[in-house]
Parts: C-alpha cells; sequence; structure tokens
C-alpha cells in the first residue's frame, strides 16, 4: 500500500470510528443530532487527525491551530473526533447530554478543554474564527483559525458581514468549511413526503463566496482523498480567506438517514440502531 493509500485508510477508518461513536452516544442519551454530525464526519476526521496542529495532552498549547464548530448542534461528531484524538476517554461520551456532562448538546468551552468557541446560535461562530485569526495576525503568533458552518446556517446576516470583514482584512490563515448537506431542519420548499431535497434548494453556494472576495475550494466531502488534497492547499494562503465547500449527504453512512431531513435529530428505535450499527460495520450490542 502506497503512503498516501496508507494515509487515505487511516482517515477513513476514523472517520468511521467517529460515526460509530456518535450515533451510540446519541442512542444512549435517547435524544441528539444524528444527520448533520454524520455528513459532517470525514472532514472533522481529516482536520483532527492530520491537518489541526494541537496537543491533546496541552489542549491549552497558545500555539494550537483553533476549531470552532459554528453549527453548534453537531456537537456529538467533534466530541467523538476529539475523545478519539486523545483528549478524553471514549467512553465519557456516553455521558453526552446528561446534567453536569462535559459534554453539552451544544459546545461549552467552560466545560471542556479543548474547545475554543461555545456555539449553538446559529451564524456566530465564523465572527469568533475571524477574530481569533486577526488576533494571530496582530499578534504575529503562526496560528490558523477554522471553522464549519453548516450550509442552513448561512443563511444568517452575521456570516455575512464577518465575510465581508475577513475579506478586508486580507486575513489568509482563516479557513470556513461549510458543510454543504443541502438540508436543514426541516427541510426545502418543495421537499417530498419523503424528507428528499432537490439538491439546489439552498442556492448557489460557491458563487456567493467569492463575491465577498474569498478563495472558493469545492470538495466532495465524502471522498477523504480529495479532502485531503483540499485542505492541503486551503492552508497554503494567497493573501484571501478561503472557504471550502464540502459537498455532503446528511445522515452519510447510515443507509436509512441519508438524504433525509427528519434525521435532522430524533431518538433512534431498537432495530433502527440495530441497523445503524450493521451499515457502519459495529457490535450493535457494545452501545445499548
Amino acid at each position: 500500500m502506497s503512503p498516501e493509500r496508507s494515509e487515505i485508510a487511516r482517515l477513513e477508518e476514523a472517520a468511521r470510528r467517529i460515526r460509530i461513536e456518535l450515533v451510540r452516544a446519541v442512542n444512549h442519551a435517547r435524544a441528539g443530532h444524528l444527520g448533520g454530525p454524520l455528513s459532517a464526519a470525514d472532514m472533522l476526521a481529516a482536520l483532527y487527525f492530520r491537518v489541526l496542529r494541537i496537543r491533546p495532552d496541552d489542549p491549552a498549547w497558545p500555539d494550537r491551530d483553533r476549531f470552532i464548530l459554528s453549527k453548534g448542534h453537531a456537537s456529538i461528531a467533534l466530541y467523538a473526533a476529539m475523545a478519539l484524538r486523545g483528549y478524553f476517554p471514549v467512553e465519557e461520551l456516553l455521558t453526552f447530554d446528561a446534567a453536569h456532562s462535559r459534554l453539552q448538546g451544544h459546545p461549552d468551552m467552560t466545560r471542556l478543554p479543548g474547545l475554543d468557541m461555545s456555539s449553538g446560535s446559529l451564524g456566530m461562530g465564523i465572527s469568533a474564527a475571524m477574530g481569533i485569526a486577526l488576533g494571530a495576525r496582530l499578534t504575529a503568533r503562526d496560528v490558523r483559525s477554522f471553522v464549519m458552518l453548516g450550509d442552513g446556517e448561512c443563511q444568517e446576516g452575521e456570516v455575512w458581514e464577518a465575510a465581508m470583514a475577513a475579506a478586508r482584512y486580507h486575513l489568509d490563515n482563516l479557513v470556513a468549511i461549510v458543510d454543504h448537506n443541502k438540508l436543514q431542519q426541516y427541510g426545502w420548499p418543495g421537499d417530498g413526503p419523503d424528507g428528499r431535497t432537490p439538491p439546489q434548494a439552498p442556492g448557489e453556494m460557491a458563487g456567493k463566496w467569492a463575491a465577498f472576495g474569498w478563495r472558493v475550494l469545492e470538495v466532495d466531502g465524502h471522498d477523504m482523498a480529495e479532502i485531503m488534497r483540499t485542505l492541503d492547499l486551503a492552508v497554503q494562503g494567497d493573501g484571501r480567506p478561503t472557504v471550502v465547500i464540502s459537498h455532503t449527504v446528511k445522515g452519510r453512512g447510515v443507509s436509512y438517514m441519508e438524504g433525509r431531513y427528519f434525521w435532522h435529530t430524533r431518538a433512534i428505535r431498537p432495530e433502527e440502531f440495530d441497523l445503524a450499527m450493521a451499515d457502519l460495520g459495529a457490535d450493535a450490542g457494545a452501545g445499548r
């Protein structure tokens, strides 16, 4: 196996394990989001296991790269990536969304070391990421700032105010990733009764970012080789902030969830959990 193929396989396995752990945690909690976390898993695997300059044993390292999950309702995917990367024990994932847990339904930076921003109010994460990128420049720190947004979230005006300011200050240490799964919580106009949506529903994403002065890269968000190449390019600044439009499928990896908006958030029935684990190649009994 070539070194590149070996790296792709390593990251694909990390993404599979992220999906397994997030489904187990949501099933155990009997609440939580599934569709958006599953669509983001491949990108999070590439970030946490390849791209981000981080030290899980020293989460406050001043020169670490920063990552903000602006689509904070997908927190369980971030927690799974962090646990598998070594920030805290994987077993702690089963405390997700419980009272007094460090793993709240939305990321809370006051509870869990390794989080760079509390999020959940959609549209706000990119402003924080922009501030981090600008602060790094003003203090001459070689710090890169990453933020992941949902495509539905890009309806928020604050996103475009931040995008305009980032381009104005030429923040090429800022990388935004749009998890473009083309669905939002209640679907889009014209969605059918099966919960599916026309792929063009959220509008033309790349042109909007380009109009605000950003360098735009597009990628199949489930093709790890493409993700690797795209993120490697994204961190090579060219004087502009960069946005990666990651074309994904909501619910990716679980057959009956893929492309259906009503799996944005929903409890799993026992038979559905068994099928999800089978789809992901995991033992269902370990997550009950």
